[in-house]
């Protein structure tokens, strides 16, 4: 929930929490989201960071931070998917995911 209150500040769109260990038991959940430019996505990384270090946890693992189209951001149990709109359709990850359970998420952005 922290990634993704984190992301929301920063007008991510599209967020999305799936619960993925049932289907791949490497991690717990997907934290997915989408920013409209390079810049939008590259801060959206930068809070998510930002908020998971103030809370005590490092990211394991990050890629894509050169070119800001999908950033990931690997916690082991969390893994944060930062798309910049156009790739996250062109991929379709939800789709690849469509049997994984969905997570309650509301985005005090939209309400």
């Amino acid at each position: 929930m922290i990634a993704a209150e984190a992301a929301s500040a920063k007008k991510a769109g599209d967020i999305l929490i799936l619960e993925v260990e049932p289907l791949i038991g490497i991690t717990d959940y997907f934290v997915i989201c989408s920013g409209n430019t390079e810049r939008q996505v590259k801060t959206i990384a930068d809070e998510v960071m930002r908020q998971m270090l103030k809370n005590g946890v490092k990211p394991y693992r990050r890629e894509g931070e050169k070119e800001n189209r999908w950033v990931l951001l690997d916690y082991l149990d969390v893994v944060v998917h930062i798309f910049h709109a156009e790739e996250r359709e062109f991929y379709g990850i939800e789709r690849l995911w469509r049997d994984a359970n969905t997570v309650p998420f509301e985005d005090r952005q939209l309400a």
